[in-house]
């Protein structure tokens, strides 16, 4: 199922929209090992004091402190088309790259647009919906696009700057977990399945409804997270899996992080469509990236591992807080809609260094 929205029939002769990328959503990052080793020999540039949060831990966005009582956070996130219908592309694509303001711990105040679009192979119709699907977002945020700009693709790509404010005593980093805290996990998982099976024309309208239903949610519950003084971490979980934003919180923390999977929640069928080999390429090369830092339990359900290292396209929230404050972080997720958020796991003591153990 990939019906169009239902105020915009696909002109005909068009391509269906994820025929014109090689890997959708979060799903075409360039993978966990191969990033490292692009990073690796970059020149490290002097850092200003009022640059708070930079590329060190690869967190979701830049913090730069402006003053006593601002910070300006800035991000981008930009990608392939993950579903056919032009217009909930957009909202995917804009909901994605607002989220990192929010996993900051800020508020969004405006954004810009990046796009890349085949213009002899899209009409311009189909390009302006992708474009209103992406202010129909930013319009929920209670933010503008003030501008951006445009390219000549050969695949479609859309996306967003995002900037966002934050009290700079409220910014939440995902290298600042504490041993002892509690994970908490604010949407399912299974995103990047979905898209698997939508790509082979196997998935139902339920299952297409949830699809856009978890990706198109934006993470408000962030700022009011980050005013709680049990909350000492935030991220959300993208490209790399819960396995691999896990695990970037166990490096920057220096820490390890301990998942309970059967406490893990899933949308609906995604267990198995896994099962029936609707995965996606960057689930295994996410695993191949990082694999060698997660203890599994022997057994361990290949279904399972694959919906660990499962690309969320629009994810979920990360929250590493305090025992004490479990009841209320799940409070906070519970009155913005978060119905599905639970605890997850746990941080504990690195033992032999930071990494993810499952059980």
């Amino acid at each position: 199922m990939n019906a169009p929205h239902e105020n915009f029939p696909i002109p005909a002769g068009e391509p269906r929209l994820s025929t014109l990328s090689h890997g959708g959503g979060c799903g075409c990052k360039i993978a966990p090992g191969v990033l490292s080793e692009i990073l690796k020999g970059t020149a490290q540039m002097p850092i200003p004091k009022e640059l708070l949060v930079g590329i060190e831990t690869a967190d979701d966005a830049a913090v730069y402190q402006l003053n006593d009582e601002q910070a300006l956070i800035a991000t981008t996130d930009f990608f392939m088309p993950i579903v056919d219908d032009p217009y909930d592309f957009g909202r995917i694509a804009a909901t994605n790259a607002i989220s990192d303001v929010y996993a900051m711990g800020g508020k969004p105040i405006l954004a810009l647009a990046l796009v890349g679009m085949p213009i002899n192979v899209l009409s311009t119709a189909t390009i302006g919906r992708i474009l209103a699907g992406g202010e129909s977002v930013c319009r929920e945020a209670g933010i503008p696009i003030a501008g951006g700009h445009t390219i000549d693709s050969v695949e479609p790509i859309y996306g967003l700057v995002a900037l966002g404010l934050v009290h700079p005593k409220r910014v939440k980093r995902n290298a600042d977990a504490k041993a002892g805290d509690v994970l908490i996990l604010g949407k399912p998982l299974g995103v990047g399945v979905l898209s698997a099976a939508l790509k082979k024309e196997l998935l139902d309208a339920e299952g297409y409804r949830q699809m856009i239903a978890t990706t198109t949610k934006l993470n408000t519950p962030g700022p009011e997270l980050a005013a709680l003084d049990g909350v000492h971490a935030l991220t959300d979980v993208t490209g790399f899996g819960l396995a691999g934003h896990a695990l970037e919180l166990a490096r920057g923390a220096k820490l390890a992080v301990r998942i309970d999977w059967a406490r893990v929640p899933l949308l609906a069928g995604v267990a198995e469509l896994a099962a029936a080999g609707h995965v996606t390429g960057a689930s295994g090369r996410n695993w191949a990236g990082y694999g060698a830092e997660v203890g599994l339990p022997a057994g361990f359900d290949p279904t399972a591992k694959a919906l660990l290292t499962d690309p969320q396209t629009s994810g979920g929230l990360l929250v590493s807080c305090a025992p004490a404050a479990v009841d209320e972080v799940l409070a906070v997720f519970k009155r913005h809609g978060f119905d599905a958020a639970a605890v997850i796991g746990e941080v504990t003591a690195p033992g032999a260094g930071p990494r993810l153990e499952l059980r």
